[in-house]
């Protein structure tokens, strides 16, 4: 390890070549589309060997969070996932990046934010070196591969599903700039009361609209819009980044119903092993929407979330407080 490296990256153009894009979430193409985005700042981490070979990547995103109401204004990092190796401990070249990462941000973020880990205990010693403290969280994907979506639901929903679509509402991909004003308008509505679900500028979207890694999906009824969804795909799995429905004002026609099993549907018509929820909250024991999304047939999984705060003392309290 004495020969290895630690390099963060916040240019695009000094990036080093060999870097891995087949994870999105540590790719290239999620960089510079960070890059482009207003209030957020990407830093690719990387391991390199003597010869400048990449070892490890993984990348943090630094976002910019201010309201009037609440009132806040601070800057926080999140990191989705571990990161890509090359035949190594990804473990210890994670510990590495993790430590430099933390060090180079230092007090210029309030906390730090790693999730969507691949196990629950991956790289538990590098995080507790680092001082980071695990949140329990709950996770949650839906197998495609062995069986049909409607195979994993019960009769009754299944019902319901069929008799929605024939009183008119469909979902379909957003084509026209129409549709994205729509998307972003359902997408903003439904979240500008939640200030722990931040939304990123309108360039973001714009982004994932244009790639081919990704999709926007708008459910409607005749001419109103009652949902809409943003899933991207990566190493053969789809992944519900975001999601939004007007569950109150057209509750007869159940759009967070019909919205996720649009993107059930559709990912495993595009032939996907899985469909990850990217976030359905701490792991109370009751929890409306995780008792949703399980409802079609999905797995629950105990994970943690790991935070580093930059303020010393509290970062020693709340690791009391979450101490496992």
């Amino acid at each position: 390890m004495s020969e290895l490296t630690v390099q963060i990256y916040t240019d695009g153009n000094q990036l080093p070549s060999g870097l891995n894009e087949e994870d999105v979430f540590h790719s290239t193409r999620l960089f510079w589309l960070i890059k482009q985005t207003p209030r957020h700042k990407p830093y690719m981490v990387t391991v390199e060997d003597a010869d400048g070979r990449v070892l490890g990547q993984m990348l943090a995103v630094v976002r910019y969070r201010s309201s009037w109401l609440p009132p806040y204004l601070y800057r926080q990092c999140r990191i989705l996932g571990a990161g890509t190796y090359q035949d190594a401990d990804a473990s210890t070249l994670f510990g590495l990046m993790l430590q430099a990462l933390t060090e180079r941000l230092g007090r210029s973020v309030l906390f730090i934010e790693v999730s969507n880990l691949p196990q629950k205990m991956f790289a538990y010693r590098q995080f507790r070196e680092s001082h980071y403290f695990p949140v329990r969280w709950m996770s949650i994907h839906n197998s495609l591969h062995s069986r049909e979506p409607e195979e994993r639901i019960s009769n009754q929903m299944l019902r319901r599903i069929n008799a929605l679509y024939e009183k008119g509402v469909v979902t379909n991909e957003v084509e026209t700039e129409e549709d994205f004003k729509a998307f972003i308008k359902l997408l903003r509505h439904h979240n500008w009361l939640k200030p722990k679900r931040y939304i990123p500028a309108d360039e973001f979207f714009e982004g994932l609209r244009s790639s081919y890694d990704s999709h926007l999906f708008l459910t409607r009824y005749r001419d109103h819009v009652i949902g809409c969804s943003a899933v991207i795909y990566s190493q053969h799995q789809a992944y519900l980044w975001y999601a939004a429905f007007r569950r109150k004002t057209y509750a007869w026609l159940h759009p967070h119903v019909m919205t996720i099993w649009h993107v059930l549907k559709d990912s495993h018509r595009r032939g996907f092993e899985h469909v990850y929820f990217m976030d359905v909250g701490l792991p109370f024991r009751k929890n409306a929407f995780r008792d949703f999304i399980l409802s079609f047939g999905g797995k629950p999984t105990s994970t943690y979330r790991w935070f580093h705060c930059s303020i010393g003392w509290i970062n020693s309290l709340l690791s009391w407080f979450y101490r496992d």
